[in-house]
């Protein structure tokens, strides 16, 4: 595995638990927006410090009975070839373990979860099918944002998330978000952060605030358990 930091405790991140952060390097997806360009930029990644697996179990086995959870988030965890093995040294700690995902690579969420090696997936949906390579910066099969949709949905914990970036996610995109997933134990509606973003140039005035948010979480809270706007 390749990291690029560690955050050693947060109360936020994994909902109801005391956990760490631990950010792996690399993104499958361009998005002009990223708020972690460090993390998945290729021309940033260079300069970012690499802190080495062992150097992440050693921190590990340190907090254990001080932690209840893992977050693992990036980047994009899935295109690490050795995750799935980083993650079953993890769950033999007796951590809990929570995944933060774009939706990729379904196949590799459907191992993580027939193995029972995650407890928690928070999947980004970038957007509807037809607006995906927009964006995310490049092209990508919907058919497999659908897949890890459905794949994610076998979890009994597990929640989408949308950032509403202006002029790229507009509200009618979320209404037809908000179908596609339906059914969902939780959706949240993410304000776009507007102050490190590579360079991303946007209408500041395009910017939706939480109340504005919430108007639009207002026509589609009745299609999950729990729909709320973040931030």
């Amino acid at each position: 595995m390749i990291f690029g930091g560690i955050q050693k405790t947060t109360l936020v991140d994994y909902p109801g638990k005391v956990a760490c952060v631990l950010f792996t390097l690399g993104c499958d997806f361009k998005c002009p927006w990223c708020h972690n360009p460090e993390l998945s930029s290729a021309n940033l990644i260079s300069a970012q410090p690499v802190i080495d697996q062992s150097e992440v179990l050693s921190f590990l086995e340190s907090r254990k009975g001080l932690l209840q959870g893992i977050c693992i988030t990036g980047g994009e965890p899935t295109i690490q070839p050795d995750l799935i093995d980083f993650v079953r040294r993890a769950k033999k700690m007796e951590f809990l373990l929570k995944l933060d995902s774009n939706g990729s690579h379904p196949e590799v969420l459907e191992k993580l979860i027939a193995e029972k090696l995650v407890d928690y997936v928070a999947m980004d949906v970038k957007n509807r099918p037809e607006k995906y390579e927009e964006t995310i910066g490049i092209a990508v099969a919907p058919e497999r944002i659908l897949e890890s949709i459905n794949i994610v949905k076998t979890l009994s914990d597990y929640e989408f998330r949308t950032t509403v970036v202006p002029g790229l996610v507009l509200e009618e995109d979320i209404l037809e978000i908000s179908e596609l997933i339906k059914g969902a134990r939780r959706y949240y509606l993410q304000p776009f952060q507007g102050q490190k973003t590579a360079g991303f140039n946007y209408d500041k005035k395009a910017v939706l605030k939480k109340p504005e948010l919430e108007k639009i979480r207002d026509k589609i809270k009745d299609k999950f358990d729990i729909c709320e706007v973040r931030g």
